[in-house]
């Protein structure tokens, strides 16, 4: 009997059925990972900034780039004032700071306008449906930025939807490869209860880059692959003989889009989260 296609298993669940996995695979994630408990990356408008210098480009890169942005400036006022020239040379370690240093100011900008102020403060206060409306509000705030800073800054249940969390969804069978990552962090969401959010992002990239590869996915290393459709489909081939995954160093700085995760904070002891 042929095996069942990834696509065609996918079609075949229903939503309880997609629901029921995602909470297997969370725990899954969690015994393999460890659990992880939010806290905050910073103050919501750092976390804006810091995502948009994340763009096309490593976190080593981003977080320089950042660290430069903070030194040199005051507060986000100052830099909303700045010359383009002035952010755009100052974030240059980042790359791309041509592009990104116009739309930093431009949002920046828009936020003041629209405040009176320069922060984003105020969004604790907001129903999380109101303020991801009115992030979204902005130009070149798109999805995955709008799920960072809430997610990330103020631990709202927003899953924002990167190249590795697309791509090991898809590979698990969570979601089609043709919705596209803008339509996947919606998807995606409504299979996961509200606390397991977080989680479930920093480890769907860990896992990512450590076993679930683009080209060469380490199948035989993997703990999800029980309920894994691309391995249940066969689509694996000779990935699935790869066995060994080589894990960083514990105290490796650990980030995640340019920000450091909680467990490089001061205070941590959770060691047995890799660096990603």
């Amino acid at each position: 009997m042929a095996r069942t296609t990834p696509s065609s298993a996918l079609e075949a669940a229903s939503p309880v059925a997609l629901r029921q996995k995602a909470a297997w695979l969370c725990e899954a994630l969690d015994a393999e990972y460890g659990t992880l408990s939010w806290r905050s990356h910073g103050e919501p408008m750092g976390a804006l900034v810091m995502t948009i210098l994340s763009q096309h480009t490593s976190d080593k890169n981003s977080e320089r780039a950042y660290d430069n942005l903070r030194r040199a400036f005051p507060n986000w006022d100052a830099v909303r004032t700045a010359e383009v020239t002035e952010i755009a040379d100052t974030i240059r370690s980042g790359g791309l700071a041509d592009a990104k240093a116009p739309r930093i100011k431009s949002v920046l900008q828009a936020i003041h306008e629209k405040q009176g102020v320069t922060n984003l403060d105020f969004l604790e206060s907001l129903p999380t449906e109101t303020a991801r409306e009115y992030l979204l509000g902005f130009h070149g705030v798109g999805p995955k930025t709008m799920a960072c800073v809430l997610m990330f800054s103020l631990g709202r249940p927003v899953l924002p939807v990167d190249t590795h969390v697309f791509r090991v969804s898809h590979r698990l069978g969570l979601i089609p490869q043709k919705i596209g990552e803008a339509k996947a962090h919606n998807a995606l969401e409504a299979l996961l209860a509200p606390e397991r959010v977080y989680a479930f992002h920093v480890h769907m990239i860990r896992h990512g880059r450590r076993v679930c590869v683009a080209l060469r996915p380490r199948c035989g290393a993997c703990v999800l692959k029980e309920h894994c459709d691309y391995f249940q489909s066969g689509a694996a081939g000779e990935t699935g003989k790869l066995t060994a995954v080589t894990r960083p160093a514990a105290t490796a700085v650990r980030t995640l889009h340019g920000m450091k995760t909680p467990d490089s904070l001061p205070g941590s002891d959770d060691d047995a989260v890799p660096s990603v």
